[in-house]
């Protein structure tokens, strides 16, 4: 397995292209938007650039891992004589559900199609195929260069057999695989999102304010970063959109989203993506951060 599509150049999917890469993969970088994958390719040559002035790679290292990205923006051009894909597109079941339609009939009969969902079944999206034995969740956590978990998400009708080759080929990239079963939410988010809700239901009862909020969580539970600021450098929508899918799945109102969390969304303050959370980010502020995460 050496060639790889990743479909999406935002920030999940310029990021798996990039950890590919590096371990020399050859890479189908995939976007609708020639624009989209433009700044996707300059955000991995400064994240490269970041590694390299670490001392992390070489500078020979990266320009060997920008070789080994070609962009595309079509899935037919892109996907077609590939090995495995890996969908990053937007948290949305009927974009994914298009999406995956059109790789299986793209795609070889052999290939296997992945999806990097954080909350989404696996089981409904490989409905929409005729392959349900060669779909499986990624779920690779972000910065993907930097982090080491990747939920492996078996689906309802998942082999073995693609689910071992998915779990080694995690540990070639230098990923520790976890196999969880297709449950809303699956494990990360299950646990993290309804923290993260809380955190901004304990600001809208005015219990603490933003900053406060944050430094009891980090001080008091030693996590390395608030719940809030995470919720920004995930990005409001998208943790909107988990919430729904875990209470639409489970029915259960502990996962109904804060309405402070809505109307933040409806208003445009998405977090670090847009400029303005619960924190604000100017560009220089915004790259100060990115570098951080990258140290």
């Amino acid at each position: 397995m050496k060639n790889i599509a990743v479909i999406g150049a935002g920030t999940m999917g310029n990021g798996i292209a990039h950890t590919f890469a590096q371990f020399n993969y050859n890479v189908h970088l995939i976007d609708v938007s020639q624009a989209a994958l433009d700044k996707g390719i300059a955000t991995i040559s400064k994240n490269l650039d970041r590694m390299v002035a670490k001392e992390k790679i070489s500078e020979a290292d990266k320009t060997k891992t920008l070789e080994n990205i070609n962009t595309f923006t079509s899935i037919k051009d892109g996907a077609k004589n590939v090995d495995l894909v890996v969908e990053a597109a937007t948290e949305n079941v009927s974009l994914k559900s298009k999406i995956f339609k059109e790789l299986d009939e793209v795609c070889n009969e052999n290939t296997i199609l992945a999806t990097n969902t954080s909350s989404i079944s696996i089981t409904q999206i490989a409905a929409v195929t005729n392959r349900a034995d060669k779909v499986i969740g990624m779920h690779f956590m972000n910065p993907v260069p930097i982090m080491k978990l990747v939920e492996i998400i078996r689906g309802y009708n998942t082999s073995d057999e693609v689910m071992d080759t998915i779990v080694h080929l995690s540990k070639e990239i230098n990923k520790t695989p976890v196999e969880v079963n297709d449950y809303p939410g699956f494990v990360a988010n299950r646990i993290l999102m309804p923290m993260i809700n809380e955190s901004i239901e304990t600001l809208y009862n005015g219990v603490a304010g933003v900053k406060e909020i944050d430094t009891v969580m980090m001080l008091g539970m030693a996590h390395p970063m608030g719940p809030l600021q995470l919720a920004d450098f995930i990005g409001l929508d998208v943790c909107l959109s988990i919430l729904n899918v875990m209470h639409d799945g489970f029915k259960n109102p502990k996962y109904a989203p804060c309405p402070l969390l809505v109307n933040m969304v409806m208003a445009g303050k998405l977090g670090v993506k847009s400029g303005e959370g619960f924190y604000d980010y100017s560009e220089n502020r915004k790259a100060e951060t990115v570098a951080k995460m990258f140290s």
